[in-house]
């Protein structure tokens, strides 16, 4: 039960494109992402603990997590813009390192054949300098192992 994550680097432009589905309603893929207990089980690359200092999934609600591992602390903080449940989300995504670069990234949680779910993601940044920073840290890798905790902990619920 491993759905590939598929992401699109476009050349030349301030923007990541990524899809992944799940063997899961949308309605339980939408609520992993939006429940902090359950985010603080999946987000983030295998090798590093996540602390939620809040995560307020809806229109207007903002959040802020640390990611830690033996090389350091990392924090993360946005504004959920527009939530619509079961269906979208846009939301601002800032590291601490670069607190001047903000991202914005938008969701889209479909509905497949099945009762399955297919999420895809668009992330824009203010330069191609700030994109290419983003995949250079590895961002690939963690979104990439922290859908496969979320398939895990999904199919022991």
């Amino acid at each position: 039960m491993s759905n590939a994550l598929n992401v699109t680097i476009p050349e030349g432009a301030p923007f990541i494109e990524f899809t992944r589905e799940f063997d899961f309603p949308v309605a339980a893929v939408f609520e992993a992402h939006r429940n902090p207990e359950i985010v603080a089980q999946w987000l983030g690359p295998d090798d590093m603990k996540i602390e939620v200092d809040h995560y307020d999934f809806r229109t207007g609600g903002s959040y802020k997590y640390t990611h830690t591992d033996h090389t350091g602390s990392y924090g993360f903080s946005g504004v959920f813009h527009k939530v619509r449940e079961n269906e979208f989300a846009l939301q601002t995504f800032e590291f601490d390192g670069f607190p001047d670069v903000v991202a914005m990234d938008y969701m889209h949680f479909e509905t497949l054949a099945d009762n399955r779910c297919r999420l895809v993601g668009h992330s824009v940044y203010p330069s191609q300098e700030a994109r290419d920073g983003m995949v250079a840290s590895g961002m690939e890798v963690g979104l990439s192992q922290g859908y496969q905790r979320l398939d895990a902990l999904l199919a022991n619920r």
